[in-house]
């Protein structure tokens, strides 16, 4: 696995700072856009409430994919600019993978929906994934420091 010989407790730092980005800037934009763009666009097919247990095994599986993908061979070369991209990457083809699936099966799931979703998806995870890189990278040095 990428970055398993790395110390465990830099990956948990990785895992909680790129958790509390992603959480943070996911709420703040499906509060926001998600209420204005993707509500109008998709109201058919929306439940009227939220089901918060699969949404928490998503982020919960989510981080952790970033982390082995992205954030774990940045750490051990490359800093945050890798991670970044890399969780950018990751983001992206997670994302392109759920809108056009969404696409190709659902009767109703519009272009511009998908390709901001995309967009987003890419832009978040690669920031989520810069945030854990660099505490991971904070947290290694803190504790050379000791």
């Amino acid at each position: 696995m990428p970055g398993s010989d790395l110390p465990l407790a830099r990956l948990i730092v990785a895992y909680g700072a790129a958790a509390v980005v992603l959480a943070a800037l996911d709420g703040v934009w499906l509060s926001t856009v998600g209420r204005a763009f993707f509500r109008p666009s998709l109201e058919p097919l929306l439940a009227d409430r939220l089901n918060w247990a699969p949404a928490i095994v998503f982020y919960v599986l989510y981080v952790g994919g970033v982390v082995i993908f992205a954030i774990g061979p940045a750490l051990k070369g490359g800093g945050w600019a890798q991670a970044a991209l890399m969780g950018a990457l990751f983001g992206f083809f997670c994302y392109a993978t759920y809108d056009l699936t969404n696409m190709a099966t659902l009767k109703l799931w519009p272009l511009k929906v998908a390709l901001l979703d995309v967009a987003w998806g890419a832009l978040v995870t690669g920031a989520a994934a810069a945030a854990g890189a660099g505490a991971a990278a904070g947290a290694g040095a803190a504790q050379r420091a000791f």
